[in-house]
């Protein structure tokens, strides 16, 4: 499981519903690069949600989300699909293989989700699919692979 000293994935008291996906370092990536992010499941059971709130500092030259935190938003979905969805552990993990289709612009002035189902899970792998969607417009799809790591 995650660990409640590194890891803040409480209630978040601001977004009914939804839970905190952020380490308490914020120097590490996840505080530092991608701000606030908070997770949900789904009413329909099966998928997970990770939602973003896109700044200034996620904008390329075109005033558009840029697609580096597009993937990053993606990438860190695959792990809070495990938490949520899968065997609850998403840590010790990596990433295998991530393929990724960009279908549209995100906006910089609204929330950006990344919304996963669960294709499969074994004991050492997890195999996700999703899209991250902006209200009713789709950003991206993508899937993935986790590789579960054994503790040392």
């Amino acid at each position: 499981m995650l660990p409640d000293d590194v890891f803040e994935h409480g209630p978040d008291p601001d977004n009914p519903g939804w839970r905190h996906w952020n380490l308490k370092d914020e120097t590490l990536f996840n505080g530092a690069v991608m701000g606030k992010l908070i997770t949900r499941l789904d009413e329909d059971g099966r998928h997970a949600r990770l939602r973003m709130f896109p700044e200034r500092r996620h904008e390329n030259l075109q005033g558009i989300i840029h697609g580096a935190v597009t993937l990053s938003l993606i990438d860190i979905s695959l792990f809070t699909t495990m938490h949520t969805l899968g065997s609850g552990n998403a840590g010790p993990s990596v990433t295998l293989e991530l393929s990724t289709q960009f279908t549209g612009a995100g906006q910089p002035d609204r929330p950006l989700d990344a919304v996963t189902e669960i294709v499969r899970e074994t004991r050492g792998l997890v195999f996700v699919r999703g899209t991250v969607e902006q209200e009713s417009n789709v950003v991206a799809s993508f899937s993935g692979i986790v590789k579960k790591m054994r503790p040392k």
